[in-house]
């Protein structure tokens, strides 16, 4: 019985020692803890408290640029801060991932790029300053567009039709322009040879400018050019035959897609914003959510019109990474089975 009783009086004061052991080391874990935690909680709720960078791949002017500027507008009054953008051109866009990349994942430097330097550049280049789908995450989506299919006016052709049949037993090959090896110009053509089985003459061009220059002064038989070029389209300098695009263009509602005479063709340029990986979900989240809300206005949407007829590309930040992993396959096993080589 004494022997029963001791063990039951060690045993109580064992479980009062470790318990009492249990509420001193508490307060310590919890100050190990809550000054991290309430330190990142604080710089997400305060932000944003200073101006935001949105670098932007190529000069001003184009579309990024243009598309980039009004976001960053309507950004700035939703936000309360201002949203500067800036120009980072060179190396194909390169130039700017990598500023973007090395930022500080705060959310205060976002770029704007087109699709071409996410899902097209890393299969162009063997070395790549950043890798693009692991060091940059999406943020939302900005603008999209197609791309027009167009012939210099002198080709007695009318349809896509009549251009693959005279493209087919034309002796020498028609020639088509390009804005550089590796471009969406390129690549949409590459597509488009494969999908209809003719062979044509690649001519590459400084810009995807000089290329549609180059068809309007006849130097080749085509070229495929963004809706921007609907003024010489309008006037007669260019004959479109059709567009890249899963619909028809808002802007030429006339002209089938590519896709009724090929089934499954489509290619969309869009347009996103990117953030440092590690930017905090919180910061992320509200980005997407204000630039879903901009992109929405009506009088964004007439301006982007305006701009060479840009859509706006409202998404979430699941889908557009989804649809980024997807283009980057497509455009990798297309560059791979053609070889394509960037200058």
């Amino acid at each position: 019985m004494r022997t029963s009783s001791a063990l039951r009086m060690l045993s109580a004061r064992a479980g009062l020692i470790s318990w009492l052991a249990a509420a001193a080391l508490a307060p310590a874990v919890a100050q190990t803890v809550t000054p991290a935690t309430s330190a990142a909680s604080s710089a997400t709720a305060g932000y944003p408290n200073r101006p935001i960078k949105l670098v932007v791949p190529i000069p001003p002017g184009g579309a990024p640029d243009i598309a980039g500027r009004v976001l960053a507008e309507k950004l700035a009054l939703a936000l309360g801060q201002p949203v500067v953008v800036e120009n980072r051109a060179g190396s194909n866009g390169n130039i700017a991932s990598e500023l973007v990349a090395r930022a500080p994942a705060d959310g205060y430097t976002l770029l704007a790029s087109a699709d071409s330097m996410i899902a097209i550049n890393p299969h162009l280049y063997a070395r790549m300053p950043v890798d693009t789908l692991r060091e940059l995450v999406p943020v939302s989506g900005l603008a999209t567009n197609e791309w027009v299919l167009a012939v210099n006016p002198s080709l007695p052709v009318r349809t896509l039709r009549e251009f693959i049949e005279l493209a087919k037993k034309s002796n020498p090959v028609l020639a088509y322009a390009s804005g550089g090896n590796g471009s969406q110009h390129q690549i949409a053509m590459e597509m488009l040879k494969q999908r209809a089985g003719i062979n044509l003459l690649h001519v590459p061009y400084k810009g995807g400018s000089p290329a549609t220059t180059a068809a309007v002064a006849g130097e080749v038989a085509a070229v495929f050019s963004g809706t921007s070029s609907a003024g010489q389209i309008r006037a007669g300098k260019l004959r479109a035959l059709a567009s890249t695009g899963r619909k028809r263009s808002e802007q030429f509602p006339e002209l089938p897609t590519i896709g009724e005479l090929y089934p499954g063709y489509e290619l969309v340029i869009w347009l996103a914003i990117y953030a440092p990986a590690g930017t905090p979900e919180a910061i992320l989240n509200r980005l997407n959510a204000e630039a879903n809300k901009a992109l929405a206005l009506p009088d964004l949407k007439a301006r982007f019109a305006a701009a060479g007829g840009l859509d706006p590309y409202l998404t979430s930040r699941e889908d557009l990474a989804a649809h980024i992993r997807a283009e980057y396959d497509k455009f990798g096993k297309l560059i791979r089975a053609v070889g394509i080589k960037a200058d």
